[in-house]
Protein backbone atom coordinates (compact mmCIF):
# COMPACT_ATOMS: atom_id res chain seq x y z
CA UNK A 1 0.00 0.00 0.00
CA UNK A 2 1.45 3.15 -1.09
CA UNK A 3 2.51 6.06 1.70
CA UNK A 4 -0.05 8.24 2.29
CA UNK A 5 0.66 12.06 0.66
CA UNK A 6 1.97 14.60 2.65
CA UNK A 7 0.12 17.83 3.36
CA UNK A 8 2.56 20.01 3.14
CA UNK A 9 4.11 19.07 -0.45
CA UNK A 10 1.23 18.51 -2.69
CA UNK A 11 1.67 15.89 -5.78
CA UNK A 12 2.38 18.83 -8.79
CA UNK A 13 1.70 17.24 -11.84
CA UNK A 14 4.70 17.18 -14.44
CA UNK A 15 4.26 19.19 -17.45
CA UNK A 16 5.95 16.47 -19.62
CA UNK A 17 3.74 13.87 -18.62
CA UNK A 18 0.54 13.55 -19.87
CA UNK A 19 -2.45 12.44 -17.37
CA UNK A 20 -4.38 10.41 -20.26
CA UNK A 21 -3.47 7.04 -20.82
CA UNK A 22 -0.44 6.28 -22.52
CA UNK A 23 -0.72 5.48 -26.83
CA UNK A 24 1.58 4.05 -28.78
CA UNK A 25 3.29 6.54 -30.79
CA UNK A 26 1.69 7.66 -33.98
CA UNK A 27 5.43 6.79 -35.86
CA UNK A 28 6.92 3.23 -34.37
CA UNK A 29 10.22 4.09 -33.78
CA UNK A 30 11.78 0.49 -34.68
CA UNK A 31 10.35 0.01 -37.93
CA UNK A 32 12.29 -0.85 -40.72
CA UNK A 33 12.40 1.98 -42.93
CA UNK A 34 13.37 4.50 -39.89
CA UNK A 35 16.78 2.37 -38.52
CA UNK A 36 19.56 2.77 -38.55
CA UNK A 37 19.03 6.99 -38.50
CA UNK A 38 20.50 8.61 -41.37
CA UNK A 39 23.88 9.57 -39.61
CA UNK A 40 26.56 10.85 -41.94
CA UNK A 41 29.02 12.70 -38.71
CA UNK A 42 29.25 11.48 -35.11
CA UNK A 43 31.34 12.67 -32.15
CA UNK A 44 32.67 10.73 -29.00
CA UNK A 45 33.20 12.55 -25.97
CA UNK A 46 33.86 11.36 -22.13
CA UNK A 47 32.13 12.72 -19.37
CA UNK A 48 33.64 12.83 -15.53
CA UNK A 49 31.25 12.39 -12.04
CA UNK A 50 32.04 10.24 -9.34
CA UNK A 51 30.01 7.64 -7.49
CA UNK A 52 29.76 8.51 -3.16
CA UNK A 53 32.90 9.77 -3.16
CA UNK A 54 35.37 11.23 -5.24
CA UNK A 55 38.58 9.19 -6.08
CA UNK A 56 41.20 10.94 -3.63
CA UNK A 57 38.98 10.42 -0.46
CA UNK A 58 38.47 6.35 -1.09
CA UNK A 59 40.16 3.64 0.98
CA UNK A 60 42.15 1.63 -1.40
CA UNK A 61 41.82 -1.48 0.76
CA UNK A 62 38.34 -0.99 1.45
CA UNK A 63 36.17 -3.95 -0.35
CA UNK A 64 33.37 -2.22 -0.26
CA UNK A 65 34.39 1.01 -1.95
CA UNK A 66 35.29 -0.84 -5.54
CA UNK A 67 32.15 0.95 -7.17
CA UNK A 68 32.91 4.07 -5.05
CA UNK A 69 35.19 6.86 -6.75
CA UNK A 70 35.41 8.45 -10.14
CA UNK A 71 33.04 7.25 -12.56
CA UNK A 72 32.34 8.58 -16.03
CA UNK A 73 30.39 8.26 -19.62
CA UNK A 74 31.57 7.94 -22.99
CA UNK A 75 29.01 9.17 -25.61
CA UNK A 76 28.64 9.70 -29.29
CA UNK A 77 26.31 12.22 -30.59
CA UNK A 78 24.42 12.50 -34.40
CA UNK A 79 25.41 16.74 -34.31
CA UNK A 80 23.15 17.42 -37.21
CA UNK A 81 20.00 15.79 -35.52
CA UNK A 82 21.34 16.32 -32.03
CA UNK A 83 20.83 12.60 -31.58
CA UNK A 84 22.42 10.44 -28.49
CA UNK A 85 23.56 7.20 -30.55
CA UNK A 86 25.48 5.76 -27.50
CA UNK A 87 25.95 6.26 -23.79
CA UNK A 88 28.58 3.94 -22.27
CA UNK A 89 28.86 4.21 -18.33
CA UNK A 90 31.97 3.66 -16.65
CA UNK A 91 35.36 4.74 -16.08
CA UNK A 92 37.41 6.48 -18.71
CA UNK A 93 38.98 3.74 -20.48
CA UNK A 94 39.98 1.78 -23.42
CA UNK A 95 37.39 -0.77 -22.68
CA UNK A 96 34.51 1.67 -22.68
CA UNK A 97 36.33 3.59 -25.74
CA UNK A 98 35.83 0.08 -27.81
CA UNK A 99 32.52 -0.27 -26.58
CA UNK A 100 30.87 3.02 -27.74
CA UNK A 101 32.37 2.78 -31.21
CA UNK A 102 31.27 -0.57 -31.91
CA UNK A 103 27.72 0.29 -30.53
CA UNK A 104 27.53 3.30 -32.78
CA UNK A 105 28.90 0.84 -35.70
CA UNK A 106 26.15 -1.39 -35.12
CA UNK A 107 23.07 1.21 -34.57
CA UNK A 108 24.29 3.16 -38.00
CA UNK A 109 24.04 -0.21 -39.60
CA UNK A 110 27.72 -0.83 -40.51
CA UNK A 111 28.48 2.28 -42.55
CA UNK A 112 31.67 2.98 -43.00
CA UNK A 113 31.37 6.31 -44.77
CA UNK A 114 30.99 8.55 -42.57
CA UNK A 115 33.21 11.70 -40.47
CA UNK A 116 33.89 10.49 -36.83
CA UNK A 117 35.63 12.95 -34.37
CA UNK A 118 36.53 13.16 -31.14
CA UNK A 119 39.39 14.25 -28.50
CA UNK A 120 42.94 13.17 -28.73
CA UNK A 121 42.16 10.21 -26.63
CA UNK A 122 44.41 7.44 -28.36
CA UNK A 123 41.96 4.36 -27.32
CA UNK A 124 39.49 5.76 -30.43
CA UNK A 125 41.84 5.64 -32.88
CA UNK A 126 42.54 2.10 -32.01
CA UNK A 127 38.59 1.37 -31.13
CA UNK A 128 37.96 2.89 -34.62
CA UNK A 129 40.82 0.85 -36.45
CA UNK A 130 39.33 -2.62 -34.90
CA UNK A 131 35.54 -1.73 -35.26
CA UNK A 132 35.67 -0.50 -38.93
CA UNK A 133 38.92 -1.63 -40.31
CA UNK A 134 38.84 -4.98 -42.84
CA UNK A 135 41.41 -7.25 -43.06
CA UNK A 136 42.70 -7.82 -46.73
CA UNK A 137 45.30 -10.23 -48.46
CA UNK A 138 48.05 -7.67 -50.44
CA UNK A 139 48.93 -9.10 -53.60
CA UNK A 140 52.44 -10.60 -53.42
CA UNK A 141 55.12 -8.86 -55.57
CA UNK A 142 56.88 -10.75 -58.40
CA UNK A 143 60.67 -11.46 -57.26
CA UNK A 144 62.15 -12.88 -54.60
CA UNK A 145 61.57 -11.92 -50.92
CA UNK A 146 58.70 -12.81 -48.39
CA UNK A 147 55.25 -12.28 -49.14
CA UNK A 148 53.31 -9.40 -47.33
CA UNK A 149 50.80 -10.41 -44.64
CA UNK A 150 47.12 -9.29 -44.00
CA UNK A 151 46.42 -5.77 -42.61
CA UNK A 152 43.49 -3.82 -42.25
CA UNK A 153 42.02 -1.00 -44.74
CA UNK A 154 39.46 1.20 -43.71
CA UNK A 155 36.69 2.13 -45.62
CA UNK A 156 37.13 4.61 -48.30
CA UNK A 157 34.27 6.87 -46.94
CA UNK A 158 35.63 7.47 -43.50
CA UNK A 159 37.51 10.07 -42.44
CA UNK A 160 38.53 10.25 -38.38
CA UNK A 161 40.07 13.41 -36.88
CA UNK A 162 40.83 14.67 -33.52
CA UNK A 163 40.91 18.05 -31.80
CA UNK A 164 43.49 18.79 -29.13
CA UNK A 165 43.01 21.66 -27.25
CA UNK A 166 46.71 23.21 -25.73
CA UNK A 167 46.07 25.02 -22.30
CA UNK A 168 48.42 27.60 -20.54
CA UNK A 169 47.31 28.26 -16.74
CA UNK A 170 43.79 26.99 -17.78
CA UNK A 171 43.15 28.80 -20.73
CA UNK A 172 43.04 27.39 -24.23
CA UNK A 173 45.71 28.88 -25.89
CA UNK A 174 45.92 26.85 -29.22
CA UNK A 175 43.34 24.07 -31.30
CA UNK A 176 45.33 21.39 -33.01
CA UNK A 177 43.07 19.58 -35.39
CA UNK A 178 44.32 16.13 -36.77
CA UNK A 179 43.60 13.63 -38.95
CA UNK A 180 43.49 9.98 -38.07
CA UNK A 181 42.10 7.91 -40.62
CA UNK A 182 41.32 8.99 -44.26
CA UNK A 183 42.46 12.21 -46.24
CA UNK A 184 42.43 15.99 -46.27
CA UNK A 185 40.54 16.20 -49.01
CA UNK A 186 37.63 13.80 -48.16
CA UNK A 187 37.39 15.57 -45.08
CA UNK A 188 36.24 18.40 -47.01
CA UNK A 189 33.48 16.83 -48.99
CA UNK A 190 32.40 15.78 -45.28
CA UNK A 191 32.58 18.98 -44.16
CA UNK A 192 30.80 20.81 -47.33
CA UNK A 193 27.65 18.47 -46.41
CA UNK A 194 27.32 18.49 -42.87
CA UNK A 195 24.71 21.20 -41.98
CA UNK A 196 26.34 21.99 -38.53
CA UNK A 197 29.99 21.52 -39.18
CA UNK A 198 32.52 23.71 -40.57
CA UNK A 199 35.83 22.64 -39.46
CA UNK A 200 36.88 19.08 -37.36
CA UNK A 201 35.39 20.02 -33.59
CA UNK A 202 33.24 18.50 -30.94
CA UNK A 203 31.24 20.93 -30.09
CA UNK A 204 27.79 19.47 -30.14
CA UNK A 205 29.11 15.93 -27.96
CA UNK A 206 30.14 18.84 -25.33
CA UNK A 207 27.15 20.70 -25.14
CA UNK A 208 25.00 17.36 -24.95
CA UNK A 209 27.48 16.68 -22.07
CA UNK A 210 26.65 20.38 -20.36
CA UNK A 211 22.68 19.33 -20.98
CA UNK A 212 23.28 16.26 -19.42
CA UNK A 213 24.68 17.39 -16.10
CA UNK A 214 21.64 19.95 -15.97
CA UNK A 215 19.09 17.23 -16.85
CA UNK A 216 20.88 14.47 -14.42
CA UNK A 217 21.56 16.23 -11.17
CA UNK A 218 23.34 13.00 -10.23
CA UNK A 219 26.34 14.47 -12.22
CA UNK A 220 26.79 18.11 -11.48
CA UNK A 221 30.47 18.77 -10.10
CA UNK A 222 29.21 20.16 -6.79
CA UNK A 223 26.19 19.04 -5.41
CA UNK A 224 25.00 16.81 -2.74
CA UNK A 225 23.03 15.41 -4.78
CA UNK A 226 25.57 12.79 -6.12
CA UNK A 227 24.84 8.92 -6.69
CA UNK A 228 25.58 6.63 -3.82
CA UNK A 229 24.82 3.51 -5.66
CA UNK A 230 26.49 2.36 -8.98
CA UNK A 231 23.52 0.34 -10.14
CA UNK A 232 21.25 3.51 -9.32
CA UNK A 233 23.74 6.10 -11.52
CA UNK A 234 23.65 4.22 -14.51
CA UNK A 235 20.26 3.32 -14.47
CA UNK A 236 19.56 6.91 -14.36
CA UNK A 237 21.93 8.11 -16.86
CA UNK A 238 20.41 5.63 -19.31
CA UNK A 239 16.76 7.21 -18.80
CA UNK A 240 18.16 10.24 -18.67
CA UNK A 241 20.26 10.13 -21.65
CA UNK A 242 17.91 8.05 -24.11
CA UNK A 243 14.88 9.89 -22.80
CA UNK A 244 16.35 13.36 -24.29
CA UNK A 245 16.17 11.84 -27.71
CA UNK A 246 12.75 11.93 -27.40
CA UNK A 247 11.38 14.36 -24.64
CA UNK A 248 13.71 17.04 -24.77
CA UNK A 249 12.48 19.33 -27.34
CA UNK A 250 15.56 21.32 -28.62
CA UNK A 251 15.49 25.26 -29.33
CA UNK A 252 17.78 25.01 -32.55
CA UNK A 253 16.40 22.25 -33.75
CA UNK A 254 12.55 24.13 -34.45
CA UNK A 255 11.62 25.17 -37.41
CA UNK A 256 8.99 27.17 -39.18
CA UNK A 257 5.69 25.88 -39.19
CA UNK A 258 3.04 28.47 -40.74
CA UNK A 259 3.50 32.60 -38.05
CA UNK A 260 5.12 30.24 -35.38
CA UNK A 261 7.94 28.00 -34.52
CA UNK A 262 7.38 23.65 -34.37
CA UNK A 263 9.49 22.66 -31.15
CA UNK A 264 11.74 18.97 -32.59
CA UNK A 265 13.46 16.58 -30.70
CA UNK A 266 16.64 14.67 -31.84
CA UNK A 267 14.08 12.17 -32.64
CA UNK A 268 12.36 14.12 -34.80
CA UNK A 269 15.02 15.57 -36.58
CA UNK A 270 16.88 12.12 -36.99
CA UNK A 271 13.43 11.44 -38.34
CA UNK A 272 12.95 8.39 -35.85
CA UNK A 273 9.33 10.06 -34.75
CA UNK A 274 6.84 12.32 -35.81
CA UNK A 275 6.14 14.26 -32.52
CA UNK A 276 7.93 15.15 -29.01
CA UNK A 277 7.13 12.14 -26.54
CA UNK A 278 5.47 12.76 -23.14
CA UNK A 279 7.35 10.54 -20.26
CA UNK A 280 4.33 8.44 -20.07
CA UNK A 281 4.55 7.39 -23.28
CA UNK A 282 8.66 7.07 -23.29
CA UNK A 283 8.11 4.98 -20.05
CA UNK A 284 5.13 2.48 -21.41
CA UNK A 285 6.26 2.14 -25.22
CA UNK A 286 7.51 -0.91 -25.08
CA UNK A 287 11.27 -1.48 -25.51
CA UNK A 288 11.00 -3.99 -28.46
CA UNK A 289 7.27 -4.37 -29.89
CA UNK A 290 6.20 -7.23 -31.45
CA UNK A 291 5.73 -7.72 -35.15
CA UNK A 292 2.09 -7.63 -36.36
CA UNK A 293 0.80 -11.11 -36.79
Amino acid sequence: MPPAASRASPATPSRAASLAPATSPRTSTTSSWLFPPRTREVQFDEKWNFIAKKEKNCDPVDPTADDQGDDGDHTAIDPESRLLLVVVPGERSAENAREVVREVHDRTGGCGAMLLTSDAYPAYATAIEETYGVWVQPPRKPGPGRPPGPRREMPAGLVYATVRKRREKGRVVEVIRSVVFGMWCLLEVWLRRSRVSHTINTSFVERHNATDRGQNGRKRRKTYGFSRSKRMHDAATYFVSYGYNFCWPVRTLRVRAGEGWQARTPAMAAGLTDHVWSLREWLTYPAKPCSPV
